[in-house]
């Protein structure tokens, strides 16, 4: 009962975050930016992405009977798989917003305009689509013989595939070829793109502007941290070095803890989001 509650509040929280985020550039004209379009997409990802494994984790800390079907398995790790590759994919094209956005600075809103971002978006869900059926099929079409008991606390790929009677070789090439396409591509962009930003940062006579450059970034680097350590040592690691316990505590971290802790680092660090929430509220006691 515990850890229900402590995971129960965390999950509330999480969705109470970022649902926050999401209205907050919904209400305020001044984030109908690309950094924020982006930003928003980012949270409605984390809320669906927590919520694919939270709530069948609380029901297996209350009930006794843990149990979930062939299918539903299936598809928990399909979404999951989705939404994990698409927040990937999504940070890249976030280091890629901010790189124009300092480099190229009065070509900005040619070159990020709403219709490109939105098929930035787009192309980030086809990707991740595409990723996670190659990722499910291959790894729901192998034999399993059972014991069929999953040590963990929703159908992860690596997890699953320990319960499979036939060799899971190709699978495991498979996932290193997978994670090197959608994990480490992503963070090379990313890395080529912050790489270009501080030599343009670097540039900037005025500290002042350097500063504010800088704190834009901040709070990018951060989170893409929290996820791609963890991610990488999930997916990218031969399946004879699978460990059930090591592997909870790094799904947990990037799954429920990065998606908790976006929010708070993106609001704590962004001055627009905290004078977005303090307007909504003055507007709110006005009214009332």
């Amino acid at each position: 009962m515990v850890l229900f509650t402590f995971f129960l509040l965390l999950y509330l929280m999480t969705l109470l975050g970022n649902g926050l985020i999401v209205t907050l550039i919904y209400l305020d004209t001044h984030l109908h930016t690309p950094m924020y379009f982006f930003l928003s997409v980012l949270s409605l990802v984390d809320m669906s992405y927590v919520t694919t494994t939270v709530p069948q984790m609380l029901v297996n800390l209350v009930y006794l009977r843990r149990t979930i079907s062939w299918g539903a398995c299936a598809a928990q790790m399909f979404i999951f798989l989705v939404l994990g590759i698409a927040e990937c994919v999504l940070y890249a094209i976030m280091a890629y917003d901010r790189y124009m956005a300092i480099c190229f600075p009065l070509h900005y809103t040619l070159l990020m305009s709403r219709p490109i971002c939105i098929k930035m978006v787009t192309v980030c869900g086809s990707i991740s689509i595409a990723g996670a059926l190659i990722y499910t099929v291959f790894t729901m079409r192998l034999p399993y013989c059972g014991p069929y008991k999953i040590n963990h606390f929703f159908c992860e790929v690596p997890a699953v595939l320990k319960l499979a009677c036939a060799d899971t070789s190709l699978n495991d090439r498979l996932d290193f070829i997978l994670g090197f396409i959608l994990l480490l591509v992503p963070l090379s962009f990313i890395l080529a793109s912050y790489v270009r930003i501080f030599a343009s940062i670097l540039r900037i006579h005025s500290s002042q502007g350097r500063l504010k450059s800088f704190s834009t970034c901040a709070s990018h680097i951060t989170v893409v941290t929290m996820f791609y350590g963890p991610a990488m040592t999930m997916y990218m690691r031969p399946g004879s070095w699978y460990d059930p316990e090591r592997d909870k505590k790094l799904a947990l971290f990037y799954n429920v803890v990065s998606a908790f802790l976006n929010p708070i680092i993106y609001s704590l660090r962004n001055k627009d989001v905290k004078w977005a929430f303090l307007k909504v509220l003055g507007n709110r006691g006005t009214a009332q």
